[in-house]
């Protein structure tokens, strides 16, 4: 569904993606694991247009999406629900989902939506008048997917779902990853806690210095003893 070939993204003289390549099946949820500063927030923010590659490739079921805006890859049907959600402070929750939808003119389909998301997350219709800014981390996370979720993406893109959450809430935000998924929902998921998305992804990828190093299946990744030393062993502080 979401083909990436041979991408170079730098930052001036410094390759942060050097020449990767990676598939995303359709219907399916792909993680991408790797160290701080791989470069796996780089290769989202790559996909999702926010930084323009040097060259590589794109492709969302055959269409290029290099060197398109971040509205119109949008449109094409990828959205990102970005590292530590940034979702709009100042502006009210119902307000952020409108905000998501903001490239949509069926109006009627879109307040059908939001009361769809209200379903999906009762915790955001509590508070559809409070200011984003004020929601706690797991409320925020929530209203990030939201948010992505009122485009109608066909490729979710998500950096780093758990980052700063409580345990209790980062396992309620990999039931809700799991649900999207079960509804259909093509998900790309950077993560660095390996033992929650052991639990719900199909395919793994590592990442480590701007290259791909690992490709497998959960249970290849499990028994793979590089990775069990890195990711799923004793868990180190900080």
């Amino acid at each position: 569904m979401l083909d990436i070939s041979d991408l170079v993204t730098a930052y001036g003289k410094i390759e942060a993606l050097k020449g990767v390549s990676l598939h995303v099946e359709s219907g399916r949820i792909t993680c991408l694991l790797g160290p701080n500063g791989a470069g796996k927030t780089t290769l989202m923010m790559s996909i999702a247009g926010i930084l323009q590659p040097r060259r590589g490739s794109i492709r969302l079921e055959g269409d290029e999406l290099l060197g398109l805006s971040p509205a119109r890859i949008v449109a094409k049907g990828v959205a990102l629900v970005p590292e530590n959600r940034l979702v709009f402070p100042q502006m009210s929750v119902q307000e952020n989902l409108y905000a998501g939808a903001y490239q949509r003119a069926d109006k009627a389909a879109v307040e059908a939506d939001i009361e769809r998301m209200y379903g999906r997350f009762p915790r955001l219709k509590e508070r559809r008048e409070q200011l984003a800014g004020t929601l706690s981390g797991g409320e925020q996370q929530m209203l990030a997917v939201a948010r992505a979720l009122m485009s109608r993406p066909r490729v979710l893109l998500m950096d780093e779902p758990s980052l700063g959450l409580a345990p209790m809430i980062v396992a309620e935000i990999f039931s809700i990853i799991a649900e999207l998924n079960r509804d259909g929902t093509t998900i790309f998921l950077v993560e660095q806690n390996a033992h929650m998305a052991l639990q719900v992804a199909h395919q793994f990828f590592l990442m480590e210095q701007g290259r791909i190093t690992f490709k497998g299946t959960p249970g290849q990744l499990a028994e793979d003893e590089v990775i069990q030393r890195a990711y799923l062993g004793a868990r180190r502080a900080g």
